[in-house]
């Protein structure tokens, strides 16, 4: 592996799904190891329910027809290419516990850990980030 990059996402916006995976995908094709800890808003990035109609920050609602034109990955195809490209999908238990979510309202192939799983793969990261 070339490096390591290691990507908190606590926000929970369109804007923000497109910003991790967009970083995510770059990385992991670069020959990085990745790793995304989802926590609050940021789960609504791997929520079955939600992931596919993420909203846009207020205000930026034409930005939905420059997706479209520009021919940009729809949020679960993104999901998908990560996964495909080995990004390790980790899903923080606390916030979790705290919104009443358990693993099968995620998309398939994630982790549950705590602050503490991610600290050890973020812990020798070369490129971490936070969204």
């Amino acid at each position: 592996m070339a490096g390591k990059t290691a990507i908190i996402a606590s926000n929970g916006t369109l804007f923000d799904a497109y910003k991790v995976y967009n970083i995510a995908t770059a990385a992991a094709a670069s020959d990085h190891e990745v790793a995304i800890f989802f926590t609050f808003e940021g789960l609504n990035l791997i929520n079955k329910e939600a992931y596919g109609q993420l909203p846009l920050p207020e205000g930026k609602e034409q930005i939905a027809e420059g997706f479209a034109k520009g021919n940009v990955p729809a949020i679960p195809e993104l999901v998908e290419m990560a996964q495909e490209l080995d990004v390790k999908f980790i899903g923080c238990q606390m916030t979790m516990d705290l919104f009443g979510l358990e693993k099968e309202a995620f998309v398939d192939g994630i982790d549950v850990g705590g602050a503490v799983t991610f600290l050890e793969f973020a812990k020798d990261a070369d490129v971490t980030l936070t969204f």
